[in-house]
């Protein structure tokens, strides 16, 4: 299930990574950034299970990594794609806890834990920026200022070597 979650994260690198493109595509630099730093978040996240399996004596095992889409409509759909993921992303994980769990192994179900409410803050800032979208896609303006604020996110390797 571990190695199944490294491979997710390679793919949520890449899908982040081709939105990048597709927002310097639309000319929103802000767009760009926002999602060049999700997808360097995303590879830490796979980093981390590639880390925690090794130390629990497992054996990663890489697999290829399914091709994201690579074109949308507007910032807004690439959002609406995003939370979409970001809820399959959740179930994984929530589905990595209860099998945990399950097993009675307690250390990777406390590992889990800093996933698990990261994916609350993914899901809920995905909707957020949603819903900026949702108001902001008919107005020039609105857009402009939306894509100013995504600009403003950098990234900064998160702590989530807790166990």
């Amino acid at each position: 299930a571990i190695n199944a979650q490294i491979n997710a994260e390679h793919y949520s690198a890449f899908l982040y990574l081709s939105m990048s493109a597709q927002f310097a595509d639309l000319g929103l630099a802000g767009g760009q950034q926002w999602m060049t730093t999700q997808y360097k978040e995303e590879l830490v996240h796979a980093q981390v299970f590639f880390d925690y399996l090794i130390e629990r004596g497992g054996r990663v095992k890489l697999e290829a990594i399914a091709k994201p889409a690579i074109k949308w409509a507007s910032g807004k759909k690439m959002f609406e794609d995003a939370l979409a993921h970001e809820q399959k992303v959740t179930a994984l994980i929530h589905d990595m806890a209860s099998l945990a769990l399950e097993l009675k192994d307690h250390a990777t179900y406390q590992f889990l834990q800093w996933f698990i409410a990261e994916q609350v803050e993914e899901e809920s800032t995905a909707s957020d920026f949603l819903q900026k979208f949702v108001m902001a896609e008919e107005h020039a303006a609105g857009l402009y200022q939306l894509d100013k604020e995504l600009a403003t996110r950098v990234f900064a390797s998160p702590s989530v070597y807790v166990w």
